[in-house]
């Protein structure tokens, strides 16, 4: 039965509502509540909002357990946007949203419209997007798919921000099996506004008019966010229509028409329609007024004919805003938004009581009270761990023995993850706007805060996650992507100041992805808490699943860091053949959950090593401390492929020639655990030898261990030693060409 042929006022039935999503319970609760059987129109609207991707039925309640107020918070989760406090009347609002499902059904539109909303979420919050982050991770690059998937999305990516003229500053690629059929593309804006001029989705102020602004509606999207909220099937066929199609040159213009009518006090509330369109942005604007609306449909704008009232409410199309103004303000509003060539029409009021009415062409199609539709049944679901963990976490350490350094050296650096992202990056305008002072290529960006003449301040951001740890150990997964994100910003000597997520996770209504969702939960509320840092906004994506395969937990972090002060940055590379090479931190580190345990054994295995939380926090304040010394250095921070892959990252991006280094792993110690070890926290640091003693001074001070492990000469290699016996010596240049060009035959 085809959707358009129903009436908007039919009375819906049970099998109409598991047709679009809802569960028999969900329907009767319905029923009761309303005292009365839904109509199709309205049944839309429950469908949508009681949707997982909308409603977060399943994951609300373990949410709460971050910690989401501090000293810089202005605004916390629950609107579009997270606000923290930079001083001098400054602020900053940022938020990570997923667009996985869509990616993978069209991969550039997917991805290019992730990037619009999240653009929309930040600059409905009254700030202007200055940077923007995206985290992707994609499947097995021998499926044949992949790099068709790999392309469109990393050109979606590109188009919209280019377009827009925000610039893609930094973030994560990541390919792994499980993805192969899932991709995941997470982006993440951040956006400044002054602290005193936020803006939230509130329908505030009975009589005030309800306005729709932006592009026209169509059909694209009808059911985008129930379809972001259950299982893909590899033989099912991909559900095109609910991707959206979005034009970045008009999200200029809507960008620019909002910030004007709001820097001439415009605007009373306003809420981007993202998911579920009209119907979420009208309820939840109601919702959190405590107000009623009444819209009249028949004044939306349309580009699509004889569109009914369901297609209407959960049409997705990209680039629109829901506002609300005092009545006499809607001229001038309507003034703004025609300079820019943007619609504006009014279509409802704000009223007294807690119903949402909504007619079209003279008839009654929604008539609902909002805390129905905003406050569904939450989903209790069960949570078992899984029977095999016990076996995941066994490493043969006979094998690891068995095998010489220099076969493991060679298996880490041949690893398709090892490998430099400029194919990606060299899509993505990252200079754009001229705050960019570093970035792409560093552990973290930062930026330039030129709009802040005050003071000198700087931004740093980052992102992080390790599926591997967090599908081995979720809890210790969550505990890293946070400690890691936050090492990140420390090697640009920066603070960490508050985060965002992005939850992706597969079915919750499988017991094991739940616990594995708690586990992660507990992590990154635990690392949170421990290093003061709030979660002020982020987002939930579960049904990551084909044919029943989950993903990887992906609990991706997104850090936005500040720095004060006119003090120079720390270096990312080596900067000088004459280099000492220190590890700051244990000397060594567990093999689990390590890209050499995963390339030796031809699985994901080893149980992580947990993060000490408190050295964590005493090597960041370190690195801080460190910028502000006199101390010339270059720090990168030893995560994925341990020590040997850091270092070669150092050498790679370095531009000094000829250049080489030795590492040398200390007799006593384990060479496995001190090469290829990762566990947190870990800091390479390179500096003149003359600045050693102020070094272990420094690092002894802050109760950290200092361990030289080597120096940079002209030798044009790298080699390992172990005690006093060479195990490896290989030349740089054949290793930086394959790092260099992995990822080239993706984009042939």
């Amino acid at each position: 039965m085809s959707q358009q042929r129903i009436d908007d006022l039919q009375p819906s039935t049970l099998s109409m509502a598991l047709s679009i999503g809802l569960s028999a319970e969900e329907y009767h609760h319905v029923c009761r509540r309303l005292e009365r059987t839904p109509c199709y129109a309205e049944l839309g609207v429950f469908s949508a909002m009681f949707s997982e991707h909308c409603s977060y039925k399943s994951s609300k309640k373990y949410l709460k357990r971050f910690p989401t107020t501090g000293k810089r918070v202005v605004q916390g989760p629950g609107e579009n946007a997270g606000v923290l406090d930079i001083g001098d009347g400054w602020a900053v609002a940022f938020k990570m949203e997923s667009h996985n499902h869509p990616s993978f059904i069209e991969p550039f539109q997917g991805a290019a419209t992730g990037v619009g909303g999240i653009l929309r979420d930040v600059f409905t919050m009254g700030a202007r997007p200055i940077a923007s982050m995206d985290c992707l991770f994609f499947g097995s690059p021998d499926w044949d798919r992949t790099a068709t998937i790999v392309r469109g999305v990393v050109r979606g990516v590109g188009h919209y921000g280019n377009c827009v003229g925000v610039p893609t500053v930094a973030g994560q690629t990541t390919f792994l099996p499980c993805y192969t059929r899932n991709p995941l593309v997470n982006a993440f804006t951040l956006g400044l506004l002054r602290k005193d001029e936020v803006f939230r989705g509130y329908a505030s102020g009975i009589g005030n008019p309800v306005i729709y602004v932006g592009a026209k509606t169509g059909r694209d999207g009808v059911h985008g966010a129930t379809m972001a909220s259950k299982e893909f099937s590899s033989e099912g066929e991909l559900e095109r229509p609910t991707v959206q199609v979005g034009d970045p040159f008009t999200e200029k213009l809507l960008l620019e028409a909002t910030l004007e009518a709001m820097r001439l006090g415009l605007i009373v509330g306003i809420q981007d329609m993202g998911a579920a369109g009209l119907t979420s942005s009208s309820f939840e604007m109601a919702y959190r007024a405590g107000t009623g609306l009444e819209i009249d449909l028949g004044q939306v704008p349309v580009r699509e004919p004889n569109m009914s009232a369901y297609e209407l409410l959960l049409s997705e199309s990209q680039e629109r805003m829901l506002l609300v103004a005092l009545p006499e303000n809607v001229s001038k509003l309507k003034e703004v938004f025609d300079k820019w060539d943007l619609h504006s029409e009014v279509i409802g009021k704000v009223v007294e009581g807690n119903s949402v009415r909504m007619t079209y062409q003279d008839r009654l199609v929604v008539n609902v009270p909002v805390e129905l539709v905003t406050d569904p049944p939450m989903a209790d679901r069960a949570l078992v761990p899984p029977g095999d963990l016990k076996q995941r976490w066994f490493l043969d350490r006979n094998r690891l023995l068995s095998t010489s350094i220099a076969e493991k050296f060679q298996s880490v650096v041949s690893d398709f993850n090892f490998a430099s992202c400029s194919k990606l990056v060299e899509q993505y305008d990252s200079m754009v706007g001229n705050r960019t002072e570093s970035g792409t290529f560093d552990d973290a960006a930062v930026l330039r805060l030129r709009d802040i003449p005050e003071k000198k301040v700087r931004l740093a951001l980052a992102a992080d996650v390790n599926p591997r740890v967090c599908w081995l150990s979720p809890r210790e997964g969550g505990r890293r992507a946070v400690a890691e994100s936050a090492l990140n910003l420390a090697t640009r000597g920066a603070e960490p100041i508050g985060i965002t997520d992005c939850l992706n996770f597969g079915s919750p209504e499988n017991p094991e992805v739940m616990w594995q969702f708690e586990e992660c939960i507990e992590g990154l509320s635990e690392a949170c808490n421990a290093l003061k840092i709030p979660v002020v906004s982020g987002n939930v994506s579960f049904y990551n699943d084909t044919d029943g395969n989950a993903i990887f937990p992906t609990p991706t972090v997104g850090m936005v860091g500040l720095i004060e002060g006119p003090e120079a940055l720390p270096k990312a590379s080596f900067y000088s053949s004459d280099l000492e090479i220190a590890l700051m931190g244990p000397l060594e580190a567990g093999l689990g959950g390590s890209v050499l345990a995963s390339r030796l054994f031809k699985r994901e295995c080893g149980q992580p090593d947990d993060t000490d939380l408190a050295v964590v926090e005493r090597m960041v304040k370190l690195c801080m401390k460190l910028r502000k010394s006199k101390i010339e250095a270059a720090l990168h921070d030893v995560s994925e492929g341990g020590v040997v892959c850091a270092s070669l990252e150092m050498a790679f991006h370095s531009k000094v020639e000829p250049l080489g280094f030795e590492l040398i792993s200390p007799a006593g110690a384990e060479a496995d655990r001190v090469f290829f070890g990762e566990a947190l926290p870990r800091m390479l640091v390179a500096y003149a030898p003359s600045d050693r003693v102020t070094l272990e001074n420094m690092t002894s001070q802050s109760g950290i261990a200092f361990t030289v492990l080597g120096q940079t000469n002209e030798s044009g290699e790298i080699r390992l030693r172990q005690g006093g016996a060479n195990v490896l010596q290989q030349p740089l240049a054949p290793l930086k060409s394959a790092w260099a060009t992995r990822w080239g035959k993706l984009f042939q």
